[in-house]
């Protein structure tokens, strides 16, 4: 069965190098613009701090955690720094090129 894409926001709302906190059918989702402008969009929890990674900075393909610095891989989820042992989940990604609309396919992933 394909994914189903949702609404999250507009390419125009997150620059290169940003992250944008956004819910999507009820799953909290940040949504991260690296330096050559590719978006991804991980669970917006910290694995190990429990605290919203959309509030970290985005840096060498990696979004950072600002509490405890944990690293998290944009397009895997894989923490790349301690102190973060479990990676969190990634969901894709689908722009309509014409409107610059951001749609994301999520799953509870702690359902």
């Amino acid at each position: 069965m394909p994914p189903t894409f949702h609404a999250a926001a507009n390419l125009a709302d997150i620059a290169p190098g940003e992250v944008l906190s956004v819910s999507v059918a009820g799953v909290d989702v940040a949504l991260a613009r690296d330096a050559d402008s590719t978006l991804h969009a991980l669970e917006d929890r910290c694995s190990h701090g429990e605290v919203a990674l959309s509030d970290g900075d985005v840096f060498e393909g990696t979004l950072e955690c600002w509490k405890h610095g944990s690293q998290f891989d944009l397009r895997t989820g894989r923490p790349r720094q301690l102190p973060a042992t479990e990676p969190v989940a990634v969901y894709p990604v689908s722009i309509d090129e014409a409107t610059g609309a951001i749609s994301v396919a999520v799953t509870d992933p702690h359902s």
